[in-house]
């Protein structure tokens, strides 16, 4: 199959690329490089040599060459921090909404009818865990609501156009090429590296789900095949709750680093509890989490430590 990776050159690009260039997919990625870094770009390469398109989702004429002769869309270009959507809301709208649409509606012009689209948990907002898909949707942040926009757009053209548009809701994702991720296990594994103090916002007992990127690509591989599952959402996750001071233990136990922790406000907009129920994507999809997080953080901080 020929697959149209956007913003492949970002951390989950970087990984998808390889994965599925194992299981024999063609890739080809479309990317504007505005978060892309050179060793990645390499890494590319050497997984195969994906041909890179640089350019921004929302140029029609840029989609209309990306599509050409593609088969499948994995749309992961987006703007993606919690805390920035709160400092720009246009911005994210423009791009994670608009930039969406373009992509949908240019698939469509294409006729190419398969389309995965990487959603979050943050479209959900503040719920009850475990997060299912049933759940009404209450986003606490312009990117939460960016994201819930994206799901409703795939779900508009799986019904009046026929698209086989899945939306994937991913957790809080961890995984090799995330050093220059703000995520707080990203932020935690580089300042073990550092000998930097470990910054918590709020008292560390907010929880999240953290889900290794090789199962995020497991689960994209299971959608792009998948024949009876268009037009719906799906939790991805490890569905396990982790607090935010457990994971300092954690990384802690992996890194054999003894920083101090250093506690400050809580910040706006972000979730107190967050887990995920998987039945469904176990069900529909066959997607089953391999890898647990102490031993993901192992393979992690091995990774960091070599480079």
């Amino acid at each position: 199959m020929n697959v149209l990776i956007t913003g492949g050159c970002g951390f989950v690009g970087v990984n998808l690329v390889i994965y599925l260039s194992q299981k024999g997919y063609r890739t080809r990625i479309l990317d504007d490089l505005s978060t892309a870094r050179p060793d990645y770009v390499q890494v590319l390469r050497s997984a195969g040599s994906p041909e890179v398109i640089v350019g921004d989702i929302r140029d029609g004429d840029i989609m209309n060459r990306a599509l050409e002769k593609m088969e499948a869309v994995v749309h992961l270009a987006a703007c993606t921090s919690v805390i920035e959507s709160v400092e720009n809301p246009k911005r994210f709208w423009d791009i994670n909404v608009s930039g969406t649409l373009n992509v949908l509606e240019a698939c469509r012009l294409r006729g190419v009818d398969r389309f995965v689209f990487a959603s979050s948990n943050a479209a959900v907002g503040e719920q009850i865990p475990p997060i299912d898909e049933n759940m009404i949707p209450k986003p606490l942040s312009p990117y939460g609501a960016s994201k819930l926009a994206g799901e409703a757009l795939c779900s508009a053209y799986y019904h009046s156009f026929g698209m086989k548009a899945i939306a994937l809701r991913f957790a809080n994702l961890y995984g090799p090429y995330s050093d220059h991720k703000t995520s707080v296990l990203a932020k935690f594994m580089g300042w073990a590296r550092e000998d930097h103090p470990f910054t918590i916002y709020g008292d560390g007992n907010q929880t999240r789900d953290f889900v290794h990127v090789e199962d995020i690509c497991q689960a994209i591989d299971l959608s792009l095949s998948s024949q009876d599952s268009s037009g719906d959402v799906f939790q991805i996750a490890s569905g396990k709750e982790t607090s935010i001071n457990r994971l300092v233990e954690i990384v802690r136990e992996v890194t054999d680093k003894r920083s101090e922790v250093i506690h400050q406000p809580e910040r706006k907009g972000e979730i107190r509890r967050n887990y995920s129920d998987i039945s469904k994507a176990r069900r529909v999809l066959g997607f089953e989490p391999r890898m647990e997080l102490k031993e993901g953080l192992r393979k992690l901080w091995s990774a960091c430590t070599q480079r």
